[in-house]
């Protein structure tokens, strides 16, 4: 087998970036291995019957990062897709995070700025040191909100109380005294606009970047002659899960076309009290795509079978996480990079941002 001075494990948009900037930068050879059947991790998205699907749930670009996005807008337009989320609540649709529209529908109310915030000081809980999640919206909402909005959806994503989570996985919500319904603020929103597979398509285009499909690396790298190894899978299986397993929650997809031009009023609706799944998102939505007579639309199952998406936020198993990371800075000549291998979850920005910063520090 061919010498390569670098191979990567993991096509998704870490291995791609980091492999990307190797050859254009470097001109030099870089091998990808790659478990699943395609390229692009969890942003993969393709068609049937003419409506582009992302198979692994709707992933939405959005960033802060001014150097993300020139980088990204090498290899895709964008067009200016704005998300926005409804929750479905006491038979009302209800606009996600919450912000005085969202007061106004759930309670019949006539709120402007001034008042939702005397509305949310009368209702809000006083706790002293925030421990869970449960805890951010109670001191930030009151128990009510807490109740219909964010306990059993908690509960379904992560298969436990929002009093046994971390406090940082609801902090990430956003929470607004005004009309701002957008799901996210970032000054570079939108959506690719030939999708996300090919946007990596793009980024893997040059004949540098070889890349071998259906593959789990530890049956072929011995038999292949390289100097650094870029890692970007799941660190309790490179070590042969020495310490144990580390836990994620997983989510199962189920996608459906239907025969009608439209399904919901936005791209994704929260059921935050269904007992069995979280959303349905409908993909012409998301992509503005004009399919005439069809849409598709999917459901999120969580549970801890499945694809993993979100390492699990307990105590638990960040301190397991950390016997791994020790292990890690032995390590000579191997690069971990990117959510799987750090054991933490990023948005798609951040695994780019971490990719591009792990080349400009510890390869160029």
């Amino acid at each position: 087998m061919k010498n390569y001075k670098y191979v990567i494990v993991g096509a998704g948009l870490s291995g791609l970036t980091i492999a990307e900037r190797i050859t254009s930068e470097l001109d030099e050879d870089v091998l990808i291995i790659e478990k699943r059947n395609h390229i692009g991790g969890n942003v993969y998205d393709f068609y049937d019957d003419g409506i582009l699907i992302q198979k692994y749930g709707p992933h939405i670009y959005h960033t802060t990062e001014k150097d993300v996005h020139e980088y990204l807008s090498l290899f895709t337009e964008w067009n200016d897709y704005v998300h926005r989320v409804l929750s479905f609540v006491d038979g009302k649709l209800v606009p996600m995070p919450i912000c005085i529209d969202t007061l106004n529908a759930l309670y019949d109310l006539d709120l402007d700025e001034d008042s939702m915030k005397e509305w949310i000081d009368e209702h809000k809980e006083d706790i002293d040191e925030v421990k869970s999640s449960e805890d951010v919206v109670l001191k930030n909402a009151g128990r009510d909100i807490y109740e219909k909005l964010f306990k059993n959806y908690t509960e379904k994503q992560w298969g436990t109380s929002a009093a046994n989570l971390s406090s940082s996985v609801i902090s990430r919500i956003p929470f607004r005294f005004n009309h701002d319904d957008r799901y996210f603020a970032d000054a570079y929103q939108g959506m690719p606009k030939e999708g996300f597979t090919k946007m990596c398509e793009n980024m893997a285009a040059s004949d540098k970047i070889h890349v071998m499909l259906n593959t789990d690396y530890k049956d072929v790298i011995d038999d292949i002659n390289y100097e650094t190894l870029i890692y970007t899978g799941p660190i309790d299986y490179f070590y042969n899960y020495k310490y144990g397993e580390l836990l994620y929650r997983c989510l199962n997809f189920v996608y459906e076309i239907l025969d009608e031009d439209s399904f919901q009023e936005v791209a994704v609706v929260n059921y935050p009290n269904d007992p069995y799944f979280t959303r349905i998102t409908e993909f012409k939505k998301l992509t503005w795509q004009e399919v005439e007579g069809k849409t598709a639309i999917m459901r999120e199952y969580p549970g801890f079978n499945g694809e993993k998406c979100y390492p699990y936020p307990t105590q638990e198993y960040l301190d397991k996480f950390k016997l791994y990371e020790a292990e890690m800075e032995k390590e000579q000549n191997v690069i971990f990079l990117g959510r799987l291998a750090k054991y933490k979850y990023y948005n798609m920005d951040l695994v780019v941002k971490d990719a591009l910063e792990v080349f400009e520090n510890q390869i160029r």
